[in-house]
């Protein structure tokens, strides 16, 4: 493949030889090293081959001492490219203008790259950007990385490091999310652990203070678990924070209603294909319809944005529109698929509910009401139930 490049560089000639002795012709480039390739035989005096602008001239030279008829039947290559437009000047000047504009292209902003962002939304970063100055279209030399820094700091406070580098039409940012610090507990005042639901205890873990409670115990919801206040025959009484980690049973019973008539989409089999230009931030539709496309069909949309090879950005991106019409239809829902979408909602909310635990069982009814099935989850489960409370002043 490269070879096959750097001929078309200098230039491939495609050449037809008649003689009454051929042979002599491949002889003389056996005899000085002429290289040539695609040999076909047209007949016992004929053939072609294809071999590079300079092997052909050179041939043609070394040929006079022979008696023979050569021929060039194809030319192809970057020489004989620029020698049929070296006259048409007016080509000549928009190819300057054009590699001008794209050098004078290249010191803008023309796409922007985040890394490193989780929580953080991209396009809160753009916007914070765009804020500051730093967007489609800026100048990159006028960039300044540590003010922009310090700006984006304070504009997005939940951020704790940014670096933007700008190379090229391309700018790099690179940012790092602030870590939440962790709550600072005073030990010194004093507080109560309660039970923040109905359940069978399990464990008791107290880290301070003293158990109110045993496993096997039924307790309320806010009943005292472990308390802060400590009484002794040798200290009297303390204040203590009466933390710890408190482990129950715990059985829910949560209901969902789904309707069996549902409406469902029928697509049509009629698809269209639209496109616009995106040149900076003014977009170019390719199309002549109307922009309103209604509710009754889906839009997927693809952004393919222009590059050079090398990676080098355009300021230009296709948006391809693909729509699918459709029509909705009234349809029965089945059973089967109304259990499992309640069952997945009952799930999630169980999911809610049980943040530090398990789930030991769970089981799922149903029952039909007219047009609606009503599903009920009942499950049972071990989750700590303790929840701590500061002591009154």
């Amino acid at each position: 493949m490269l070879k096959h490049l750097v001929n078309l560089l200098k230039g491939e000639v495609t050449g037809r030889v008649e003689s009454g002795f051929p042979e002599r012709v491949l002889n003389l480039c056996a005899e000085y090293g002429v290289s040539f390739w695609n040999l076909n035989w047209e007949s016992p005096v004929a053939f072609t081959f294809t071999m590079t602008r300079q092997d052909w001239k050179r041939l043609r030279r070394l040929s006079k001492r022979i008696d023979c008829d050569m021929t060039a039947v194809g030319w192809k290559g970057t020489p004989f490219f620029l020698g049929r437009v070296r006259y048409r000047y007016g080509l000549w000047v928009t190819f300057a203008v054009c590699a001008l504009a794209l050098f004078c292209s290249s010191f803008f902003v023309w796409d922007i790259e985040i890394e490193g962002n989780e929580t953080i939304s991209r396009q809160e970063i753009l916007r914070a950007l765009e804020k500051y100055g730093v967007g489609f279209g800026t100048y990159g030399f006028s960039v300044d990385s540590s003010e922009l820094r310090n700006y984006m700091l304070l504009e997005i406070p939940s951020l704790s490091y940014i670096a933007v580098n700008v190379k090229g039409c391309r700018a790099y940012v690179q940012v790092r999310e602030r870590v939440p610090a962790p709550e600072i507990i005073d030990k010194k005042k004093p507080g109560n652990t309660i039970s923040k639901k109905d359940a069978l205890v399990t464990a008791v873990q107290p880290w301070d203070g003293e158990k109110q409670v045993l496993p096997g115990t039924t307790v309320k919801e806010g009943q005292l678990l472990i308390s802060g206040v400590v009484q002794n025959n040798y200290s009297g009484v303390r204040y203590l924070r009466g933390m710890g980690k408190i482990y129950g049973r715990t059985w829910y019973q949560l209901e969902c209603k789904v309707s069996l008539a549902a409406q469902r989409k029928v697509y049509t089999g009629e698809e269209k294909t639209r496109r616009a230009l995106l040149i900076g931030k003014k977009r170019v539709n390719l199309y002549f319809s109307s922009s309103i496309l209604g509710d009754t069909c889906d839009k997927i949309v693809n952004w393919d944005k222009w590059e050079l090879p090398g990676g080098v950005a355009l300021p230009v991106t296709m948006v391809t529109e693909r729509l699918r019409y459709y029509t909705v239809e009234e349809a029965p829902r089945r059973k089967e698929e109304a259990l499992a979408l309640a069952k997945e909602t009952l799930e999630e909310r169980l999911a809610g509910y049980v943040t530090e635990g398990e789930i030991i069982s769970q089981e799922i009814t149903s029952k039909k009401e007219g047009d609606i099935l009503v599903v009920t989850l009942s499950a049972e489960c071990e989750e700590q139930i303790g929840r701590f409370v500061d002591a009154p002043d």
